[in-house]
């Protein structure tokens, strides 16, 4: 049986289009919607643009900035707030569910149909958070696919390692989809990938987070290159690299060599890192956000994220990745049309998953917005958005704006 649906009275790169989805694929782009009986949805005008993905978040953290106070505004401020708020037990797992859960729509609102999140696994928690957020996920089947990474804490080798090498086991029966840690804060960055690696199967990708700093001469993502080279079968990706971002111009195009040699996917987090990093220089203060377009032009799959969203990490945040993209083009000197791919398809790459848009034979994932281009859309980021999962509508805000006085 096939499901039929059409988006009508839509613009798509500068022309009009009525797009008919077959089994959630688009397979015309100018039809007549009177002459196909299925369900129909009139978009009002409106640009379609592919649907938006948020590579790289921390659901368990989300919207906790005011039950984990940050007191300094930094790393470590950030760690503390949320080490003592932990302790005090203000994470219980109804109000962590409700969060996750609060999150996941207000991305879903803007446009978001696909989530790769990192939980914290191991240490006191073990895999609380995640059981937690694998039940939430459940909730979005068929509407959001929802990626979880099980984030283990340090130390997973030598001393101390035993109950987190556990819970890595535990959140590998307990069914989570991908598992990373901190490689550049261990002891043995090149022994716990290789722990990562021992316990997951090949069919569960690695995100790990990497250099996240502004010293150049951390550089664990040599490492990481070192053992993708060897292990072959499994897919990685780099998340931050913020300390590529402050090494010489030779030196970076030999790295971005090596990550696109190997098929590691790098993301950047513009957000979080311009808030923690560079806190210590007072002049030149340096932007804090992975090379993006320096190791797109050497092949390296790239992306760019939300990563924290209202919690110590981070104050502030929309949930929507067109803040994201509008950082890249401001902090990143990224072209709009680039900064979009990055929050959308060029997410979606670096997750494993299909293109989808507007275009024939792409998935009808799809975000319409009140714009006249991508570049009006990430500049203007309207909340007035109609989102549409498989050619299916999933979500819908209205925004209504007048002044008092007629001009």
């Amino acid at each position: 049986m096939v499901d039929r649906r059409i988006i009508s009275n839509a613009w798509s790169e500068g022309e009009r289009v009525d797009l008919l989805i077959e089994n959630g694929v688009v397979v015309a782009e100018h039809i007549d919607p009177a002459s196909v009986e299925c369900p129909a949805v009139d978009v009002g005008g409106r640009l379609l643009l592919p649907a938006l993905a948020e590579p790289h978040a921390h659901l368990d953290k989300a919207l906790t900035a005011d039950l984990a106070p940050n007191a300094t505004g930094d790393l470590r401020g950030a760690i503390d707030a949320w080490m003592a708020a932990e302790a005090a037990g203000r994470f219980e797992p109804v109000g962590m569910a409700n969060r996750i859960r609060d999150e996941l729509r207000r991305l879903l609102l803007s446009g978001v149909t696909s989530v790769r999140s990192h939980l914290n696994v191991g240490g006191g928690v073990g895999i609380e958070h995640l059981r937690v957020a694998l039940a939430v996920a459940e909730e979005f089947t068929g509407v959001m696919d929802v990626q979880l990474v099980a984030m283990i804490t340090m130390p997973l080798t030598g001393p101390g390692s035993e109950p987190n090498v556990v819970a890595l086991r535990d959140a590998v029966d307990a069914g989570v989809h991908l598992v990373g840690g901190c490689p550049h804060l261990e002891p043995d960055p090149v022994g716990a990938i290789d722990a990562l690696i021992s316990v997951a199967d090949a069919d569960r990708p690695i995100d790990l987070h990497v250099d996240e700093t502004l010293d150049p001469s951390m550089l664990t993502v040599l490492d990481l290159i070192s053992v993708a080279r060897q292990r072959s079968d499994v897919r990685f990706t780099a998340s931050h690299c913020v300390s590529l971002s402050a090494i010489e111009s030779d030196r970076l195009s030999e790295v971005a060599d090596g990550l696109a040699e190997c098929g590691v996917g790098v993301v950047a987090l513009p957000q979080t890192n311009l808030f923690l990093q560079g806190r210590d220089d007072v002049q030149r203060i340096p932007r804090g956000i992975a090379p993006v377009g320096v190791l797109r032009r050497h092949g390296v799959l790239v992306a760019a994220g939300g990563d924290n969203v209202q919690d110590p990490f981070n104050l502030v945040g929309r949930s929507d990745p067109l803040e994201a993209a509008a950082l890249m083009v401001m902090a990143a000197h990224e072209s709009p049309d680039d900064a979009l791919n990055l929050v959308s398809n060029g997410a979606r790459a670096v997750m494993g998953l299909p293109e989808c848009g507007p275009r024939l034979g792409s998935v009808a994932d799809i975000v319409a917005i009140p714009a006249r281009s991508a570049r009006e859309a990430v500049a203007d980021a309207s909340a007035d958005r109609i989102v549409f999962r498989a050619g299916q509508e999933v979500a819908r805000s209205s925004v209504v704006r007048s002044t008092v006085v007629d001009f």
